[in-house]
């Protein structure tokens, strides 16, 4: 059996290989642009942070367990991000209303605020790098991103079951 069938991947099929290159320089690349930026904007959360504020916002006050299933994060992972971001006051805890004994989780105005922050900084920097592209190729980027990120979180979900 040829390495390529055991992988999944058809015989000749090198846009695959090119994939795995640009999404590995795509993170780094990423990473390192967001620590090279000047602004402050950028760093005033942290990557975990941002996208529990994020989700947050979103979606509405949940507690620590189905924050932890919608990331696919391990439930002492974002226990621990949580506490962080509560000592900031960033987050507030309320009783469950579904669930007396429980507690969920949702963001402060001093959390929505970063995050806004984040976000509008971010928004600047991509619309800075993408300036010379055509809408369409926007467009199409963000189509194409969404659907490996569904694609990601679907598998990841699959293999944790």
């Amino acid at each position: 059996m040829s390495d390529d069938h055991a992988t999944g991947v058809a015989p000749g099929d090198s846009s695959l290989g090119r994939i795995e290159t640009e999404v590995a320089l795509l993170m780094r690349l990423g990473e390192a642009t967001r620590r090279a930026t000047g602004s402050a904007e950028h760093r005033v959360l942290d990557r975990a942070a941002y996208v529990i504020l994020r989700h947050l916002d979103a979606t509405g006050p949940q507690n620590v367990s189905a924050l932890a299933a919608r990331l696919n994060l391990d439930g002492s992972t974002v226990t621990r991000q949580v506490s962080a971001l509560q000592r900031d006051g960033l987050i507030a805890r309320a009783p469950d209303p579904a669930d007396g004994r429980g507690t969920v989780i949702s963001p402060t105005p001093a959390g929505l605020h970063r995050m806004a922050a984040v976000q509008a900084a971010r928004t600047r920097l991509y619309g800075d790098i993408l300036a010379d592209w055509a809408p369409t190729d926007r467009d199409t980027l963000a189509t194409l991103l969404s659907r490996l990120n569904q694609a990601l979180d679907s598998r990841t979900r699959r293999r944790r079951r």
